[in-house]
């Protein structure tokens, strides 16, 4: 029998010892605090010291709350919610949110794993809110909106629903929920008039029912203008690139809240006299839709330079039409790779609902004003403003951050960003 030179004479090198279990601090939870806490001195150190930091701050965090005055966002919840909207008339907008869950499910069930993450987020947030005992008619509704996304996932994930009903199914969501709060559709220009409930004025809109009208309706509209005015800068007629040109530059040259100001006072010069005098929520749309739709416009437009000369050049080899090309080839690139711009500045729009507190609308940020200063919380040693707006941070944090979270998945399932 051959042995190793190396080895003494009684080490059989043909049977070498089975393997040995890695040392338990290598693997498992204490591997990891090693590997990426704990992994050098300086490491070492400031791991502690963040853990120190935190722990002052996450106690300090917790006796504040717990210690803290959070009555008037209980008594005022249904204004914080809907504003003041007739309490006669809230199945309207329960209506509204029994419709949107109803669709979400079924979305969710089609179209997969994006939607149904967003879908598991407002399930959750439905379920708290039954459970929470904030009126029983109001756990009723938040029961069955529960329900209805249930239903409509099983719905959607069983049955072959076509990717192109549900889609207008959305996009009649919109106006349909405008009709629904309203009281019915009112179009004066055109002679249309067709109430089944007593009219709601805009005005008495409110609280996150506001908030979350203006960001989704800024968003839906602000998309697609945002789009055409990326591909008219990019293109070759002269009239129009120079006119998206101006308009993009003029809009990102202003703030919002200048917007918002001309908004109010001049939209109606612009519009033919038998439409009307618009509502202040008309024209806070239209001023958060064109300062929208400036930003995303060089979002797109960045997605459009990054895409390869070869990528046209083979859509015209395949006989494509420019319409063709744009549709199937070249736009869902570019927005595949400007996901997380567009996303971050859908994010920031639905922050910047708040400056309409500033022109007389009453959304979330207007509410928690109007709560801090009533009277029966003047006495309150210390005041509410810090638990009221505490509570608004909250309610925008979770908003925003589903999001982002959203955002995250549709990079996932695209592959954005891996090779």
């Amino acid at each position: 029998m051959a042995t190793d030179v190396h080895s003494p004479s009684w080490v059989n090198t043909n049977h070498p010892a089975p393997p040995q279990r890695p040392p338990a601090s290598e693997v498992g939870a204490l591997g990891w605090l090693r590997a990426n806490l704990f992994s050098d001195m300086g490491n070492s150190i400031l791991t502690v010291v963040t853990l120190i930091v935190l722990y002052y701050i996450v106690t300090s965090l917790v006796q504040w709350a717990i210690g803290a005055y959070w009555a008037p966002i209980w008594a005022n919840r249904k204004i914080f919610a809907v504003g003041l909207y007739p309490t006669a008339q809230l199945w309207q907008p329960a209506l509204v949110l029994l419709m949107v869950s109803a669709l979400f499910g079924v979305s969710a069930g089609q179209w997969g794993s994006m939607i149904r993450g967003l879908g598991i987020g407002l399930g959750v947030l439905l379920l708290v809110l039954a459970l929470i005992p904030i009126g029983l008619e109001a756990q009723w509704v938040m029961a069955g909106s529960l329900a209805l996304l249930v239903v409509g996932y099983f719905i959607g994930a069983r049955l072959p629903i076509s990717n192109k009903l549900l889609s207008i199914a959305w996009i009649l969501s919109l106006p349909a929920t405008l009709i629904l709060l309203l009281g019915g559709l009112h179009l004066p220009a055109w002679g249309v008039s067709w109430d089944f409930a007593p009219l709601v004025d805009t005005n008495l809109w409110g609280g996150l029912m506001l908030t979350m009208l203006l960001a989704v309706v800024g968003i839906a509209l602000s998309f697609p203008i945002g789009v055409l005015l990326a591909l008219g800068r990019r293109g070759n007629l002269p009239v129009i690139k120079y006119f998206c040109v101006g308009y993009i530059e003029l809009i990102r040259g202003v703030p919002l809240i200048t917007l918002l100001f001309m908004g109010m006072t001049m939209l109606p010069l612009f519009l033919p006299s038998n439409w009307g005098n618009p509502s202040q929520l008309v024209r806070a749309v239209t001023a958060i839709t064109l300062f929208s739709a400036a930003y995303l416009a060089e979002n797109v437009r960045g997605g459009l330079q990054a895409i390869p000369k070869g990528q046209y050049e083979a859509a015209e080899a395949l006989g494509l039409g420019s319409f063709d090309k744009l549709r199937f080839i070249i736009l869902p690139q570019a927005l595949t790779k400007v996901i997380p711009a567009i996303v971050g500045q859908f994010i920031g729009l639905f922050k910047d609902t708040s400056l309409v507190s500033l022109v007389g609308l009453l959304e979330l940020v207007a509410v928690g004003k109007a709560v801090i200063q009533q009277p029966e919380w003047l006495g309150v040693p210390g005041g509410v403003a810090k638990e009221v707006y505490v509570f608004i941070a909250f309610v925008f944090f979770i908003f925003s951050y589903g999001m982002s979270f959203v955002s995250r998945k549709l990079e996932n399932k695209l592959g954005f960003g891996k090779r």
